[in-house]
């Protein structure tokens, strides 16, 4: 059976280094909107654009879960709703879903992000401090009962 994972954490806590490992480990289809904002919007760091990318990756998500290929949605998801959410797509499609939390405390975000923004990549975006303050005032953890 088919699994979804949902890597859910903020920037700079891990999240693609994880899908890159799971998308090797299970095997599994990576989706990592900052890879695709680039060549699509000549930006990384977009919400509207960003949405668009989202959704476009869960056409191709749904169509890799009936046909039996897990998927790993490398998104941040943020909120429980948003969670609970994609986990109710996946079981519509026959699959498993699991939420894979990244908890790395603020001061750590902190120099992983200084480090990030001191050498960016392509398909990573510049996030401040003053940014990740704010993130953090939205971010919903995951639940214990969320968690496998």
């Amino acid at each position: 059976m088919p699994t979804l994972f949902l890597l859910c954490g903020l920037p700079g806590s891990g999240k693609t280094t994880l899908a890159k490992q799971l998308e090797r480990e299970q095997p599994a289809l990576r989706l990592t909107p900052d890879e695709w904002m680039g060549p699509l919007f000549g930006t990384s760091h977009d919400e509207p654009k960003r949405a668009i990318v989202e959704a476009l990756q869960w056409e191709v998500a749904e169509k890799a879960l009936a046909l039996g290929i897990s998927v790993v949605l490398d998104w941040g998801f943020w909120s429980r709703t948003e969670r609970d959410d994609f986990r109710s797509r996946a079981a519509a499609l026959g699959a498993d879903a699991g939420v894979r939390f990244l908890d790395v405390p603020r001061n750590e975000l902190s120099r992983r992000l200084e480090v990030r923004n001191a050498a960016l990549l392509p398909g990573t975006f510049r996030v401040t401090d003053a940014e990740i303050d704010l993130y953090i005032t939205t971010f919903e953890p995951p639940t214990s009962d969320e968690l496998e």
